[in-house]
This record gives C-alpha cells, sequence and structure tokens, in this order.
C-alpha cells in the first residue's frame, strides 16, 4: 500500500528523490513489489479507475527501449461488449484443439484470463523491439501490483488476433501501419493470491 501510495503522488514521467531505505526492518519497497508480483487469473467484477490504469500505461512508455526508438503502440480495452464478442469468436476457433477445454471450464469468464481489461502491446518488428516490449510490459506489470492491481501477460489472445477469425478484432485495434501485436495483459481487481512457483537459482553465475 505504501508503494501505491508513493506512485500515486509522483508519475513516472517524474524524477522524484529516492525514498529513504528503511534500515530497520531492510525494506525496500520496490524489491518487494518484483518479489510479490503473481499472474492473475481470476479477477473481481470491478472496474479499474482510469487514473489507475493511466499511471499504469505512463510507467509502460517509460520503460528502457532500444536507442529510444520508442516502436510500439498501445491499446487499451475495457470494452465488456468487445471482450465478449472476441471471447465468443475465440471460442468458436478453439472447438476440437487442446485449448477447448479452457473455455469449458466453469470459471471461464473470457479469453483474457477473466480480466475486465486488456492492455494490447504492438510494435514495429526490428532487432530489438520484442525485448523493448517486454520490458514496457513488465514496467506496466509491476506498477499494477504497486497500485493494488492484479495483472497476467499473455501471447495466446494475440495469436487469435492473427488469424482469420480475430481479424475484425485486430483491425478495430487500429495499430499504425507496419505495426503488429506482440503481447497482452489483462488487467483488474485479483480475486486471487497465488503463492510463488518455485525459481531456480542455479542459473545465476558469477564469473571470475
Amino acid at each position: 500500500m505504501a508503494a501505491a501510495i508513493y506512485l500515486m503522488a509522483v508519475s513516472c514521467g517524474t524524477a522524484p528523490q529516492a525514498p529513504e531505505q528503511n534500515v530497520a526492518n531492510d525494506k525496500n519497497e520496490v524489491i518487494e513489489t518484483i518479489l510479490s508480483r503473481r499472474s492473475v487469473r481470476a479477477y473481481k467484477d470491478q472496474a479499474v479507475p482510469k487514473e489507475l490504469i493511466d499511471q499504469v500505461l505512463e510507467c509502460g512508455v517509460y520503460a528502457a527501449n532500444a536507442m529510444n526508438a520508442q516502436q510500439w503502440e498501445v491499446r487499451v480495452v475495457e470494452s465488456k461488449a468487445w471482450i465478449d464478442k472476441a471471447t465468443e469468436a475465440y471460442k468458436q476457433s478453439v472447438k476440437g484443439t487442446p485449448a477447448e477445454k479452457m473455455v469449458t471450464e466453469p470459471s471461464f469468464k473470457n479469453m483474457f484470463r477473466n480480466a475486465p481489461a486488456v492492455i494490447f502491446i504492438g510494435h514495429k518488428p526490428s532487432k530489438y523491439t520484442a525485448v523493448d516490449c517486454g520490458l514496457m510490459a513488465e514496467n506496466m506489470m509491476l506498477a499494477a501490483q504497486s497500485l493494488g492491481l492484479g495483472t497476467v501477460c499473455m501471447a495466446s489472445p494475440v495469436m487469435f488476433l492473427t488469424q482469420p477469425a480475430g481479424a475484425e478484432f485486430l483491425s478495430s485495434l487500429s495499430f499504425s501501419e507496419g505495426y503488429e501485436p506482440l503481447i497482452c495483459i489483462g488487467i483488474g481487481y485479483a480475486d486471487e493470491a497465488p503463492a510463488a512457483k518455485p525459481r531456480n537459482k542455479d542459473v545465476i553465475k558469477y564469473i571470475e
């Protein structure tokens, strides 16, 4: 909550003074936010205030990117009608495939892991833009976590958009010529608190 208040007090576009470290309990709000972030797949039926989404998006565009080229575009969908219509088309498209199991589960509400809003990140394909967009997505998810929101990063809905069944939905996002969707982020108020899955720290090596 302290991190949320801090982020709401200053935008990602400003250069605030570094917060003082709490030496007594050795807590670092940024590190705590990183370690507490989870992929959320159950959301409350509650809209996210636009001012919070705006903060999340601003933090996204302040992500590091190659040569500051900023060859990315962002589209936000909050319309339940859009999400429901896309979901119905998606359900039809996955019939007879392994993905059909997910859409027939009782907990299934929509193709964006049940999130009430979704952020699409598109890029102008080049050598580094996929990395740039990954950095943007991580900035957004960490900002959302600090503001009390849950997120989940997805690729399968984007794959659907590039298929004939998803063409009208891709068109409605109005990405600029030469740009294509890469990833999307479901966002909303979490209705679950998943435990952290094990992380393999053996992949880390110091080179002497």
